[in-house]
């Protein structure tokens, strides 16, 4: 343990730390309101909840961080295979909240399992073992190449008739950025093209005359997301509306730690989707900037162990990472500043949640496994070239 612990890439263990850090603070401050005004429970309540989830990430983390990645090839299909088993069971006994059924919820404990989050790094790992076989053997077959694209489309369209349109989104970004890193001939470049084409073309046909809701109307008002202070008495316009006015208030340098007035049941998602507006509010822009440059920093950590991996699998385990992480860091803040729709989904280590909180530390856990595989390898070469 106390090799594998030395050799992890000890920055982005740093900021992975400082950044739950920061989480637990705002959700505490965020969330204090809300727990005993809207919730009936101690102000405490979900900072403790919160808590408990880094904790027992961080426990799920350090097992992962001993098992070596060439394991996942065992079970690659067997994950994709339960999740996809699970998010059809979804749509007929999970708990509907916010017009959305995308939770199961735990009788008596007041815990709720989310699915997508889950679905997100599982399509990664089986991604990565599935293109790291193809390349190893040398395979030329496009249409293999098209398999994982092809299963997390499906598990996309599973999301989307939650209806969860955030989450289906990024699932399908992150395998279609892994899809495109992937080293496949040129020769075969206008055929993918021509084949993802017609894909397309065949879904939104589907969609169009099967009759099936794929967003319900509430979910409809979140794509007129411009001017949200001119709709203030619609609920995206008065969200994110309140959040300017938190961002607003708190200036370059804010108005003090637990001092927010807009937590006050003015954002109604304050230690969730706001949790970036009430950290602005209460510790000011430049702490907002500086959160910003940590994530760039982590963000940068993750792509460089992803660059310096020593096989497919593991440079697209870390590269999945790397979207992972993009896609909620910029989806979250611009459906906060009005430049992409509203979609509910968590800002990484900040947000309050048990799924994603698992899911995002896991996730880095994983990636410190490549980092450490990655300086074994390293060593391991050095020392056949002293022996050579």
């Amino acid at each position: 343990m106390k090799k594998i612990l030395s050799r992890i890439d000890k920055p982005l263990l740093f900021i992975t730390i400082l950044l739950c850090s920061i989480g637990l603070i705002m959700v505490f401050s965020a969330s204090s309101d809300a727990a005993i005004l809207r919730y009936n429970k101690e102000p405490t309540y979900f900072f403790v909840r919160q808590l408990i989830f880094f904790i027992v990430s961080f426990i799920g983390g350090i097992i992962i961080l001993n098992i070596p990645t060439k394991w996942y090839k065992s079970i690659s299909w067997l994950l994709i295979i339960g999740i996809i088993v699970v998010l059809v069971l979804l749509l007929f006994y999970g708990g509907l909240t916010n017009h959305v059924q995308s939770w199961f919820y735990i009788p008596k404990t007041g815990i709720a399992i989310q699915p997508s989050e889950f679905a997100k790094s599982f399509v990664i790992i089986f991604m990565a073992v599935f293109y790291n076989g193809l390349v190893r053997k040398k395979v030329t077959n496009i249409y293999l190449y098209l398999i994982p694209l092809s299963i997390a489309g499906i598990i996309g369209i599973l999301i989307l008739m939650q209806p969860d349109f955030g989450s289906a989104a990024i699932l399908l970004a992150i395998a279609f950025c892994i899809f495109i890193s992937v080293p496949i001939q040129k020769s075969n470049l206008p055929k993918i093209i021509m084949i993802l084409g017609i894909g397309a073309v065949l879904l939104g046909i589907i969609l169009l005359y099967s009759g099936a809701e794929i967003l319900n109307s509430e979910q409809m008002k979140r794509f007129n997301f411009q001017n949200p202070c001119q709709r203030y008495k619609e609920d995206t316009g008065y969200q994110v509306c309140n959040g300017y006015i938190a961002i607003n208030n708190g200036g370059l340098t804010g108005v003090g730690i637990g001092n927010s007035t807009q937590k006050h049941l003015y954002l109604p998602e304050s230690h969730t989707d706001f949790i970036f507006a009430v950290l602005v509010e209460e510790l000011g822009l430049l702490c907002g900037i500086g959160v910003i440059l940590l994530y760039g920093i982590l963000l940068y950590r993750i792509l460089k162990i992803a660059k310096d991996a020593y096989n497919l699998r593991n440079s697209i385990i870390a590269y999945g990472t790397f979207w992972y992480f993009t896609f909620h860091i910029i989806v979250n803040l611009c459906g906060m500043l009005s430049i992409l729709p509203l979609t509910g989904v968590p800002l990484p280590l900040l947000s309050y949640g048990g799924s994603s909180t698992l899911n995002f530390i896991c996730m880095l856990f994983l990636t410190q496994r490549v980092a450490v595989e990655n300086k074994m390898t390293k060593y391991n070469l050095e020392l056949k070239n002293l022996a050579n």
